[in-house]
């Protein structure tokens, strides 16, 4: 007793109880001269595809807060997902621009040359009594 499994193009799996050699080869034969040459299920399969690359946050705007995304949580702006907490080009909300000198952190423009709270970069704090000089901390 054996089991066989057959896969078409159109994806259906065929199970038979055989038990002889002679069934297993005419079931062999009639599954090649009967399978489909259809390609629908393999365009499906490939329209599938290129519909997910095809979706933009403006008409799935679910589509920058997926688990995957990188940053995980991101908003749409012009159709495009962007993190607001970080992008200079919308900095706390969408369109909003900082400044040529500023970046975006935590969604507020800093000038990181001179901000004390974010010396050089985001989240980069001088210490206590020192101050921020062209992005360095105690510049002399």
């Amino acid at each position: 007793m054996a089991f066989l499994a057959t896969v078409s193009p159109n994806v259906v799996v065929y199970y038979k109880n055989l038990n002889s050699r002679n069934e297993l080869e005419m079931d062999q034969k009639e599954s090649i001269t009967t399978t489909s040459t259809s390609l629908r299920g393999v365009s499906r399969l490939l329209a599938q595809q290129n519909l997910i690359a095809n979706m933009t946050c403006d008409k799935f705007p679910h589509v920058c807060r997926q688990v995957k995304s990188i940053p995980p949580v991101q908003d749409c702006c012009k159709k495009k997902c962007v993190n607001v907490n970080s992008d200079r080009l919308n900095c706390g909300m969408c369109g909003y621009k900082c400044k040529y000198t500023e970046i975006c952190c935590k969604g507020k423009c800093v000038n990181d040359s001179f901000d004390k709270s974010n010396c050089g970069g985001c989240n980069k704090k001088c210490k206590k009594g020192e101050f921020c000089v062209y992005g360095m901390c105690n510049y002399a």
